[in-house]
């Protein structure tokens, strides 16, 4: 993660309202659209120089702030882009830069001094940044134990431990633990690495990393790539899933994702994401999902909504189902006021495979069509990212050595369920828990 100077502000959240253009949809023109900026006013991108001194040497580090990006309900990227709709209030969300940059270099300085133990290496998640590849982590698991520890130039502290723990049908397991603290204890970090395996073929590569600042600020972030066969195909499987969050300390704001891809090898493939934030007074949600079958059949959908302590709610979902060229879309943008007036626009296409799309609509304010065009289809029938590609990112799981196995000793393999989880999987801390995923669209 890039760094900040000092310059900038350390606010991880601001909050600015404006009024926006008048959209053409029935909405009332008074209503507002809500800008939440993540780095207050601080939207021109600039370029810096940050000078890190270490003992007697000068090492100039050039800088970059990006402009804050607006991510808006109304997606643009649409299958039915083309299509007249609706424009309710939506609510810009916020930049996918970290709001605790600045912070964290403050205790966590990117220069060592001379001499001195192991560092920091703890960084606050991203937004929107989904699952990480494994070689963006840099795991790298001794083979000895270690505990050892020290205390820094600066008077922070630090910690190091590896082990391996073993147990029944080949289970092992070998991790390294870290951590640290700043001299006065007002800031620290902590993680985790580990490798699973055992004599059924099952293997995991796992991270879980927190911290926390003087301010307190606090995230969490755990990530997990999975190897297994499948129950009931026999097929191998890999599996990855991500989970991401932080809070503020000086304000009600913070944020939350859940992050998920399987694959197997005959081209079956899920991904999806829950996502959550909240900036004092103003809440939203998204969730998407996308499957597909490996024989040409493909599911995706998203359900995105946000609402204010002053009672407005708005949103907008979408769903399609293709297969060999015949299928449909549908979706619904909507809004309700503080006081209950509810407004809402559905709309349907049929595609028949044949060059002809039926498309429906209508809304409350009593507007409606149905009608034949002639349109051609586009859709994804393969995911762009597929078994092939998550293989050759994953040859650090895949090199994972299980024990060896005694002669005339096998696994049993139990059919019936899933592979069982381990009982340390990671769990979001308790000040921040997920959220109630529920879609708060009206009925």
């Amino acid at each position: 993660m890039a760094a900040t100077s000092r310059g900038l502000s350390s606010t991880p959240f601001g909050l600015k309202q404006r009024r926006a253009a008048a959209d053409a949809s029935p909405l009332p023109h008074h209503h507002r659209r809500v800008r939440l900026d993540w780095w207050k006013k601080k939207k021109m991108r600039r370029d810096f120089r940050v000078e890190c001194r270490c003992s007697d040497s000068a090492v100039p580090i050039k800088k970059s702030v990006d402009k804050a990006e607006e991510w808006r309900l109304d997606s643009k990227k649409s299958p039915r882009g083309a299509r007249i709709q609706a424009s309710p209030p939506s609510l810009p969300f916020a930049s996918t830069h970290s709001w605790f940059v600045s912070k964290q270099e403050k205790f966590y300085p990117r220069c060592t001094p001379r001499n001195s133990g192991f560092q920091s290496r703890d960084t606050p998640p991203k937004r929107d940044t989904g699952i990480a590849n494994e070689k963006d982590w840099g795991i790298s698991l001794v083979n000895e134990n270690v505990n050892e520890s020290g205390t820094n130039e600066d008077g922070s502290t630090w910690y190091r431990e590896s082990g391996e723990d073993l147990g029944g049908k080949g289970y092992r397991c070998r991790w390294t633990k870290m951590g640290g603290q700043s001299y006065d204890g007002s800031s620290e970090w902590k993680e985790t690495w580990w490798e699973k395996s055992d004599w059924t073929g099952y293997k995991e590569l796992g991270v879980e990393k927190s911290g926390r600042n003087a301010e307190g600020d606090s995230w969490w972030e755990t990530w997990q790539e999975v190897l297994h066969q499948d129950e009931w195909s026999n097929l191998a499987r890999i599996e990855r899933s991500a989970q991401k969050q932080a809070k503020s300390g000086t304000q009600n704001a913070g944020w939350y994702e859940k992050w998920w891809e399987k694959y197997d090898a005959k081209g079956w493939t899920e991904k999806g994401a829950h996502k959550y934030g909240r900036l004092n007074e103003q809440s939203w949600w998204e969730k998407w999902g996308e499957n597909y079958d490996g024989r040409g059949s493909v599911l995706k959908w998203t359900d995105k909504w946000a609402e204010t302590e002053l009672g407005t709610k708005w949103g907008d979902k979408w769903e399609e189902k293709f297969f060999s060229g015949i299928g449909s879309r549908q979706g619904e943008t909507w809004h309700v006021s503080p006081v209950g007036d509810r407004w809402s626009r559905t709309w349907g296409e049929e595609h028949f495979g044949n060059g002809k799309v039926h498309k429906y609509g209508k809304s409350t304010t009593g507007e409606s069509w149905d009608i034949v065009v002639d349109e051609e289809t586009y859709y994804e029938a393969e995911p762009h990212y597929g078994w092939a590609d998550v293989v050759g990112d994953s040859s650090q799981l895949l090199s994972i050595e299980p024990r060896e196995r005694p002669p005339g000793v096998y696994p049993s393999i139990d059919f019936g369920s899933s592979p069982p989880p381990p009982d340390d999987v990671p769990s979001p801390p308790d000040d921040v828990p997920p959220p109630d995923m529920q879609s708060h669209s009206p009925q």
